[in-house]
């Protein structure tokens, strides 16, 4: 039994939801889509039992955004486990270290459940490090053994559910990917927070954490500061007028880039030669490199954190190079705050052809595709290797563009402090998008049924 079954026989522990026998209704799906986030919200608001609040170690923005975990609830592990283990089986696979074809329907199966099985398993040593860590509890050595127990079976069991909720949507109950959904919810409930929040930022910062409370309450009592308003909340952290200003001008750059298109000419050699255009995206990597390069950084700083609480090693030096820069970061430390955008800049860009390569992006891929398709480029031999050398013209030069595109518009959000963060607002406008190309396609079906048996649905 090699290493993919074992892993296959591990995620068939998890109960699995049947595909529809018929393809549910789009209102149908988006009403099981809402369910389904319900559910998480639900999950991300109940707290733990047998564990000390006042005892928790809160995560950070990044963490709390990408991965979706809520701190000290059953979404503790959010989606964490589910994004590894399905990033780790990509690389392999697309790096030839696993012996898997994802277009054999049996191979596709067993990377599903090999998937599910990967998670668990990070799920458990996720679980069992942090209550090892003992970042639960005030004094972890005088709390009894079932105790600890009942708090690790919690985060499985949340776990668990949340990866339950993610294949029932991606087989076709819902709309889109559970995983993006849950990334959205985070997002929407930051962004939300930060605009509307009356409560108190800190503990140690005693006024409203919303902007537009704080606004409010300064109109009211009379003693409104506009360089406060703009600036001073911006340097102390806190939500102002200029990220608002700079969220929606950032939501206006992503939805442009996000429809903007290189084309290149074609013709259709079963047509005469008809002459066509096949159009790549301007960002055509998506946001895939920010988010790889935001769950790389979040696992790093999570286990400095349990290093630092379990074991007491000093890594306060590494996490502030790993700490998302800001207005005031820029200022006071410049040098780690430089030092982390070459990291992510760099990270972004290796990871975004890393994607190309292993998601069939890059330009062998995408030749065969053409010769397949019986299309030619005008004026060059139907060739492979010369379409490849000429399509690889395109998209290298695009996937390093549209890396270093979305990682700057992640940094500019950062350190305009941009609300949902701008890793968070990135993600969260391209799965926005995402579900909007998916509502338009479903809708024109739903509208033309003649439609369905032309596309084979």
């Amino acid at each position: 039994m090699d290493f993919m079954e074992v892993l296959a026989k591990i995620g068939q522990v998890i109960p699995s939801a049947p595909r529809p026998t018929r393809r549910p209704s789009l209102g149908r799906r988006l009403l099981y889509t809402a369910l389904a986030a319900i559910a998480f919200i639900l999950l991300s608001a109940t707290p733990l039992y047998g564990i000390d609040k006042a005892g928790l170690t809160q995560l950070s923005p990044v963490i709390s955004i990408v991965l979706a975990m809520s701190s000290g609830t059953l979404a503790q592990l959010g989606i964490g486990p589910i994004v590894t283990s399905g990033l780790i089986l990509q690389i392999l696979v697309g790096a030839k270290i696993l012996d898997i074809d994802l277009s054999n329907p049996e191979d596709r199966t067993k990377f599903t459940l090999a998937t599910k099985g990967l998670a668990i398993i990070l799920a458990a040593v996720e679980a069992a490090g942090f209550i090892i860590s003992g970042v639960f509890w005030f004094i972890p050595q005088t709390k009894p053994l079932w105790i600890k127990i009942a708090v690790f079976l919690q985060l499985m069991w949340g776990a668990i559910l949340i990866m339950i909720l993610d294949e029932a949507i991606q087989k076709g109950w819902g709309i889109g990917s559970g995983v993006s959904l849950i990334i959205l919810i985070g997002v929407a409930q930051r962004f939300f927070a930060e605009l509307l929040a009356p409560h108190p930022a800190t503990e140690e910062i005693n006024e409203p954490l919303g902007l537009i409370p704080y606004i409010v309450n300064a109109i009211q009592n009379k003693n409104i500061n506009l360089y406060d308003v703009f600036i001073g909340r911006l340097f102390r952290g806190l939500p102002s007028v200029t990220g608002l200003i700079v969220t929606i001008v950032l939501i206006a750059v992503i939805s442009y880039l996000s429809v903007a298109k290189i084309n290149i000419p074609i013709t259709v050699a079963r047509y005469r030669g008809v002459k066509t255009r096949i159009p790549l995206q301007l960002l055509y990597v998506t946001n895939i490199p920010v988010l790889l390069t935001a769950i790389l950084i979040s696992d790093i700083i999570l286990v400095l954190n349990l290093l630092e609480t379990y074991l007491k090693i000093d890594v306060s030096g590494i996490r502030m190079f790993l700490s998302s820069p800001s207005l005031a970061r820029i200022i006071y430390d410049p040098l780690r705050t430089v030092s982390y955008i070459a990291l992510f800049l760099l990270l972004c860009i290796g990871f975004g052809i890393l994607w190309v390569e292993i998601a069939g992006l890059n330009p062998e891929a995408q030749a065969e595709n053409l010769v397949k398709a019986d299309l030619d480029i005008p004026g060059m031999r139907r060739s492979t290797k010369v379409l490849s050398n000429y399509l690889a013209r395109y998209i290298y030069p695009l996937t390093v563009f549209s890396s270093i595109a979305v990682a700057v518009i992640a940094i500019i959000g950062d350190i305009f402090g941009t609300f949902g963060s701008g890793v968070g607002l990135l993600l969260a406008v391209g799965i926005l998008y995402n579900f909007y190309q998916i509502l338009v396609y479903e809708r024109t079906l739903e509208m033309y049924p003649l439609l369905k048996k032309f596309l084979g649905e």
